[in-house]
């Protein structure tokens, strides 16, 4: 797991970095010189990315929609520096959908979509470096669009909320000297996500997408590594959209 980290280097939290986007964010701010504490909650994951990472990552198994967890997994810091909300995982939930399984999956996915973002921040905002510290939030742009087809009730309604957290959050922090900000990512290839999409979705898609290519967990990162330097420093409570053009295309 790693480590006590209580020293002067820079310190950056990423849920969900043991896959997808998350990994990739992970990948980059530890490229650019972070510490890197992983939160999740498959083991086996979170142990297969901090060996990719190398020695400057630690890992904490925690379900981020579960008070109690988020708190022992920041037990052991004495400071953040950047806070990654990345967790997250689609369910789907539509209008036909069963009522039972429609509600057992809308709980699951606001949990950890919004609630985990929700939790991680609070238990987080003590710690954070102030001033210069930065939250960011990782979105969707199914929260502008509603999803690309039936099923995204759920997920839509939770990534909408993050946006509306994060701008409270950006309001909250701002005396402080800390940024809030949440990223919202188009169609991004490899990821858990859309790793089992059919071919011809992801070829309709791109077809949309002005740019003509889908995205990476890179573009993402790079995103986030703007936002976590100080040349994001006057900028706070915004969505940041990296869709290369789809929603407009």
């Amino acid at each position: 797991m790693g480590l006590k980290m209580m020293n002067d280097r820079r310190i950056a939290v990423v849920t969900g970095g043991a896959s997808g986007i998350g990994f990739g964010i992970a990948e980059a701010l530890a490229g650019t010189g972070y510490d890197i504490v992983l939160i999740g909650r498959d083991e086996k994951r979170l142990r297969n990315a901090a060996e990719k990472l190398g020695p400057v990552c630690s890992w904490r198994r925690a379900d981020v929609g579960r008070r109690r967890e988020v708190h022992a997994a920041l037990s052991d810091l004495d400071h953040i520096d950047v806070l990654v909300n990345a967790a997250g995982f689609v369910r789907s939930v539509s209008l036909s959908t069963p009522a039972e399984e429609a509600e057992t999956n809308w709980d699951a996915v606001i949990d950890a979509n919004l609630k985990g973002s929700f939790l991680m921040a609070q238990a987080a905002a003590l710690l954070l470096a102030s001033p210069g510290g930065r939250l960011i939030n990782i979105s969707s742009i199914g929260a502008q669009t509603g999803g690309s087809r039936p099923g995204s009730l759920a997920y839509a309604a939770a990534k909408s909320g993050l946006h509306g957290l994060t701008y409270a959050l950006a309001r909250e922090l701002a005396p402080r000297g800390i940024t809030a900000n949440v990223i919202a990512p188009g169609f991004i290839a490899d990821t858990g996500f859309t790793g089992a999409w059919p071919e011809e979705r992801i070829a309709s898609i791109v077809a949309e997408t002005l740019v003509g290519r889908p995205g990476t967990p890179a573009d993402i990162a790079g995103a986030v590594l703007w936002l976590a330097s100080p040349a994001g420093s006057f900028v706070t409570g915004a969505v940041i959209p990296v869709n290369g053009g789809w929603r407009i295309g």
